[in-house]
């Protein structure tokens, strides 16, 4: 039997925007399943970011409950939540966000820092890293000597250095052209065959079509969940 990687129940987010409550999450209950490859849709305002925020740990819920590898994080502290988006989880957005003086293997190897790794345990993770996406041969190049797809992938390499239990991704394509944009799906595949979970914002059709479910959102509620077949 599968085993539940994401389990919510009501979770709700709501934010202060002037004198007005704006309902970001409304009543969102889900189970996603440890392997699977999930992708979000919704039009602008949707709840699908903020849905993702949560997932990832990024923020708390203003109501409802979320478990996520088996253990209740919608009740912990930032610093344990903290720990855990370091140990389990790895984030990829439409803006790169690497620092612009270091090379890609630096870049890379960012996260590990945090870690009790020594310099040389860090340098051969983050080597397999790049070798993983294909990069090896550019480790040493700043990012602007990368092109945009190149750096999407060093963007990738270093949300997988600390082999997380889940890859979260909010538009990745959206900043590349059609031949950079299919490299990273494919690169998502791969990964999701080798058993890491997947869950992926995008406004593309096309992209949302790699996923084995789709959610749907609008105005802050999950409309539709869509099985592929």
């Amino acid at each position: 039997m599968a085993h539940p990687i994401i389990e919510t129940e009501g979770l709700c987010k709501q934010y202060r925007v002037g004198a007005e409550t704006v309902q970001a999450l409304q009543e969102f209950t889900i189970r996603i399943d440890a392997g699977e490859f999930v992708t979000i849709m919704g039009p602008s305002g949707s709840g699908k970011s903020t849905c993702m925020h949560l997932l990832g740990c990024l923020q708390s819920p203003c109501a409802g409950s979320y478990r996520f590898d088996d253990e209740d994080v919608s009740i912990l502290a930032e610093e344990q939540l903290a720990d855990i988006r370091n140990r389990k989880l790895g984030f990829l957005f439409q803006s790169f966000h690497l620092l612009p003086r270091i090379t890609a293997l630096d870049n890379v190897e960012l996260p590990l820092i945090y870690t009790n790794m020594s310099r040389e345990e860090r340098r051969v993770k983050a080597e397999h890293a790049l070798d993983a996406v294909g990069l090896s041969h550019r480790q040493h190049h700043t990012p602007e000597q990368l092109s945009g797809g190149q750096m999407q992938r060093v963007a990738l390499a270093r949300a997988l250095v600390n082999e997380p239990r889940m890859l979260l991704a909010d538009e990745p394509t959206g900043a590349l052209d059609s031949t950079s944009g299919q490299e990273i799906m494919d690169l998502f595949v791969a990964l999701n065959q080798q058993g890491v979970t997947i869950v992926l914002v995008t406004h593309d059709n096309d992209v949302a079509a790699y996923g084995q479910r789709t959610l749907h959102f609008l105005d802050g509620k999950l409309i539709n969940d869509e099985l592929r077949k």
